[in-house]
């Protein structure tokens, strides 16, 4: 049972919202953000791409089937339920909370999961007006709290006057891992480049077979090459992507000797700056497991799972040798991209599914393919 607790969210135009708390007594300033998924919280919440952000779900029950025990493995070791080792939002915005979750995995309820962790959480608010100011006004920060008394609002809002704008914070630094971590597997290297990489990418290149090198952001292209890979992955991660300078020379220097390059999400938007193109951010982004995708080589519409608030300019793409291979059905915005003469692939969304459809896992094995290896 949730102990009675205040909470209180405010935005930094100064829109208050005043609700009920649960997880942990504690105040966090990020980036408000919201996600159109009606399942898959625990792999939202440990996704590093979140890292920075305070989420809101706009589906109005959240906490009905629990948490799943960290214990169930996959088969190369990696927590099933999870897309990283622990959460990475700052805090998290629900209408309605279940406090006695149902469901054969369930170990803990969310509640009692946000408290562990350290991370606050308000309910009972109207997240339906919320996600509408988000979207009319954009994204935008704000200050979430979560206490045994009366929130402080005038408090709330000078923390979030006084608080680093989320597009100017280096986040990838705080999600890579700080050294090489390999999973070994009896096919050919893969060497991920660990922007905030989910477990979720790492499971589908496992289970084709590939041996996975995981290294750090910073990591130069002589010594990912000298790992002999027979492919690079760029991965999805959080933030401003042209803050990542050293990850965009590996990969345009990777890109020239020929490597075959897939990148996703975040790893989407390098690839396009390796070669000279622009990003910006959108709006309010898109995040869920319900994003229509076209592919724009066959005109097929694939439903997608997505996470970013960047995408890549189309300007003057073709260039710098690209051309468009994916766009949003919502907004038209580019989704995928390709190079026309080297080995390299890109998509905005997120091929795995965790969580999400299996509609696009066939990226990795067109990424197969480049590499000249049979899955």
């Amino acid at each position: 049972m949730v102990k009675s607790l205040s909470a209180a969210l405010v935005l930094e135009d100064g829109s208050i919202f005043v609700g009920r708390g649960f997880g942990s007594l504690r105040r966090v300033v990020g980036e408000v953000v919201f996600t159109t998924g009606m399942v898959g919280y625990p792999e939202s919440i440990t996704d590093p791409s979140y890292q920075g952000q305070i989420l809101c779900f706009t589906y109005p029950l959240m906490g009905n089937y629990g948490v799943p025990s960290w214990d169930i493995r996959d088969p190369w070791g990696l927590p099933l339920h999870f897309e990283s080792d622990k959460p990475h939002v700052l805090g998290v915005i629900i209408h309605e909370l279940c406090e006695y979750p149902s469901h054969w995995a369930n170990r803990k309820s969310l509640h009692e999961w946000m408290l562990e962790e350290g991370i606050p959480g308000i309910y009972g608010i109207d997240t339906r007006k919320l996600t509408k100011k988000l979207r009319v006004k954009g994204v935008m920060m704000g200050a979430l709290e979560v206490s045994e008394g009366d929130v402080d609002v005038d408090s709330l809002m000078s923390a979030v006057e006084k608080a680093p704008k989320y597009d100017y914070l280096d986040l990838v630094a705080e999600v890579t891992v700080k050294e090489p971590v390999v999973y070994e597997n009896p096919g050919p290297t893969v060497v991920v480049i660990d922007c905030g990489v989910k477990y979720g990418i790492l499971r589908d290149l496992l289970k084709r077979g590939l041996r996975v090198v995981r290294v750090p952001r910073d990591w130069s292209a002589d010594k990912i090459l000298s790992l002999e890979p027979k492919g690079v992955v760029v991965s999805n991660g959080p933030g401003n992507p042209e803050l990542n300078v050293s990850t965009i020379k590996a990969t345009r220097e990777l890109i020239e000797v020929g490597v075959p390059v897939l990148g996703i999400c975040l790893g989407n938007q390098m690839v396009a700056l390796s070669l000279g193109a622009s990003t910006f951010k959108l709006k309010f982004g898109h995040r869920g497991q319900n994003k229509p995708c076209i592919d724009l080589e066959t005109g097929m519409c694939y439903v997608t799972s997505q996470n970013h608030g960047f995408a890549v300019k189309e300007e003057r793409l073709e260039e710098y040798g690209l051309t468009v291979w994916w766009l949003n059905a919502d907004d038209m915005t580019i989704e995928g991209i390709k190079h026309r003469r080297k080995p390299v692939i890109a998509t905005q969304f997120h091929p795995e599914a965790s969580p999400g459809p299996y509609d696009t896992e066939y990226v990795f094995d067109l990424f197969m393919n480049m590499m000249g290896v049979n899955g």
